[in-house]
């Protein structure tokens, strides 16, 4: 949700900004972006088809997961030298350190839990096992890189509660930051 939220701003005020310069808009040139597709498809089928969430074992979705960040991070490698991308590698860096110490899986503390559910988690999930679509239900003393875990969380009164990461933080600056400033060309001037 923060990642598209930021990619949903990042083009709402690149597109304005271009405009209250008189400039035409466009989206960056990305290459390689076959790699987005590579790293995006395991994600969906492991985490967000519920026809298969919970078809593929959990020691095979956690190394798939992984793969998939590493696929993400040979996209921004390629593509290090535009707006945000230094930002977006170093969050993906984040998220596969935590994940990868965790056994593959982004931790998330009950408590935290108990806050996106807004009802108690232990009542529904058990320690160890999976919440959500890639995080892993860990006391805080069981989780390796605390600090890089799924910690955050918008204010109480937001409608939508959702937990997210240092490293989540700075992919959706990153985001942001490419599409929000991205290459504009200026429109030819008009005879005299």
């Amino acid at each position: 949700m923060i990642l598209l939220s930021a990619i949903v701003s990042g083009l709402v005020f690149g597109w304005t900004f271009a405009r209250w310069r008189g400039r035409t808009y466009r989206v960056p040139e990305l290459r390689s972006t076959w790699l987005v597709l590579v790293g995006f498809i395991p994600q969906l089928i492991i985490a967000y088809l519920p026809a298969t969430h919970f078809l593929v074992p959990d020691w095979l979705a956690a190394a798939t997961l992984s793969a998939s960040l590493i696929a993400f991070l040979a996209f921004v490698w390629v593509n290090r030298r535009l707006p945000g991308m230094p930002l977006l590698l170093a969050g993906l860096i984040l998220n596969l350190a935590v994940m990868t110490a965790n056994g593959g899986w982004m931790p998330i503390t009950p408590e935290t839990a108990s806050r996106v559910l807004r009802a108690d988690a232990s009542k529904y999930y058990t320690i160890g096992s999976r919440f959500g679509q890639k995080d892993v239900l860990l006391p805080s003393q069981d989780i390796h890189i605390g600090i890089l875990a799924d910690r955050f969380l918008p204010p109480v009164w937001f409608p939508y509660q959702v937990a997210f990461s240092a490293g989540d933080i700075l992919i959706a600056a990153g985001a942001f930051w490419l599409l929000a400033s991205p290459p504009v060309s200026i429109p030819p001037k008009e005879a005299e």
